[in-house]
């Protein structure tokens, strides 16, 4: 349960009073009633004289996470002294131990861990994706540290009625990157003058970029729409970052709340080939990315959950050989936005452009190529969103047979879809459960390249 912060017990005192100072001038006799409040006489709480804090969002110093935040008797969270040692999933038993160093401001809020208190841990043994909890129990001591049993626990129960807003940059060293194919190279820059990769010292700082060196070959396969030795090629730059927004202002339940990725796009890729219509489109997964970055909401460390998938997608109607190149740069934005008012709300915008670098089509179809990526973010392992960006090259060739030759059109276009949903677990941050996902909504835009006519071989 959310603890009241001082302004609202305060309201609620008062009211107690007043009734009880009206139950008093109708009689001097003492009811039942009156007997047993002053058995369990009502405490006036001092106001807050700054009721609602204006929460720092921030990366972690030195990367390093704030161990453990306590809810302390004020309902505030204050930096601690424990850590968490392990974590049990299944049982939901965790360790708790004293920190070796005392993290910056950290203030003594005793040296073990009591039934009540709420834990806010970046990544621990047993707890990957972080660790927010609530004491239900404390079973006793061990070699470790101090075993207690745990219930899930809301953001809200330790942010309770203060205000955050801000955005961090991913580290891009800090992202674990699987190669799914043959040919993928990573590299990045950070700040300090580092960079890493065969492209890192070409790169903005804090940019990560995968590249496919060779090219990809798409699979020749019954029921696949590509014939031959058609091919993606190229890379994708990334510089992401995450916006985490909350105002606790609200009795009971946040007032407003968000999650989301942003960040900077730049790609330059190629499709090369034969595409022959047979079948679904054909998408070729070729590295996975997952990081796990802690943002410090003033004394509460929130582990973020970011994993993505970039992949190549091809599909086509009809027979067309085609050697398309394209430059793609812009900004995207997806997350979930809650209000009181309007409940979780869906968040996607993209104002990504493309222009030509080599563009030709011959022969007559369709075919249609996306170099993008399928995100999740979430907080402490629940996923929140789900978005898949998709930028992409569609070209169209047509033919019409003449007395001397067959004479063909073709179109070039460059585009963007940008797909999702919110998910169930976003109540996290302490808002109404959500009952069923809610579609991000398609955002489509898509632009003219280039366009050609001429004769077909």
């Amino acid at each position: 349960m959310r603890k009241l912060p001082a302004r609202h017990v305060v309201l609620v005192t008062l009211a107690s009073i007043s009734l009880l100072a009206t139950g008093c001038s109708a009689g001097s006799g003492t009811s039942p009633s009156t007997a047993a409040e002053a058995q369990h006489p009502t405490t006036v709480a001092t106001p807050d004289p700054s009721p609602s804090r204006q929460l720092a969002v921030a990366g972690v110093p030195d990367g390093k996470p704030t161990a453990v935040a306590r809810a302390g008797g004020d309902g505030q969270a204050k930096k601690s002294l424990l850590k968490v040692a392990s974590y049990d999933r299944g049982s939901r038993r965790a360790v708790i131990s004293s920190a070796q160093k005392p993290p910056s401001g950290a203030t003594p809020a005793g040296d073990t861990p009591a039934a009540g208190d709420i834990i806010a841990s970046g990544p621990a043994p047993g707890a990957p994706d972080g660790l927010l909890a609530k004491v239900t129990d404390v079973a006793g001591k061990t070699e470790k540290g101090t075993e207690v049993k745990t219930e899930p626990a809301t953001l809200s129960a330790l942010l309770g009625d203060d205000k955050a807003q801000g955005t961090v940059p991913v580290d891009p060293a800090t992202v674990d990157v699987e190669p799914l194919v043959q040919g993928v190279k990573v590299s990045w820059a950070k700040a300090g003058n580092i960079h890493v990769g065969p492209q890192g010292a070409k790169l903005p700082l804090g940019s990560l970029r995968i590249d496919v060196g060779a090219a990809v070959p798409l699979p020749v396969t019954e029921g696949a729409p590509v014939a031959g030795a058609a091919s993606v090629a190229g890379y994708v730059q990334l510089a992401p970052e995450v916006e985490f927004s909350y105002d606790g202002s609200s009795v009971l339940a946040p007032d407003a709340a968000f999650l989301g990725l942003t960040g900077d796009w730049t790609s330059q890729w190629q499709l090369k080939g034969k595409a022959v219509a047979g079948g679904k489109p054909v998408r070729i997964p070729f590295a996975k990315l997952h990081a796990d970055p802690v943002i410090q909401v003033g004394p509460v460390p929130v582990v973020v959950n970011l994993d993505l998938t970039a992949y190549a997608q091809v599909a086509a109607d009809g027979t067309v050989t085609v050697d398309i190149k394209q430059d793609l740069r812009g900004g995207f934005r997806i997350g979930g936005s809650y209000s009181k008012s309007g409940g979780w709300k869906p968040v996607s915008t993209s104002d990504m452009t493309g222009t030509p670098v080599r563009a030709k089509v011959t022969a007559a179809g369709k075919v249609k190529a996306a170099l993008g990526a399928e995100a999740t973010v979430g907080l402490y392992g629940a996923v929140g969103v789900t978005a898949d960006l998709a930028p992409y090259l569609r070209g169209e060739a047509t033919a019409a047979a003449t007395p001397g030759a067959v004479v063909g059109a073709w179109k070039i276009y460059g585009g963007v879809d940008l797909t999702g949903w919110l998910q169930l677990q976003l109540s996290i941050f302490g808002t109404p459960v959500l009952q069923h996902r809610i579609p991000l909504g398609s955002l489509h835009r898509e632009w003219p390249l280039a366009h050609g006519e001429g004769a077909v071989a």
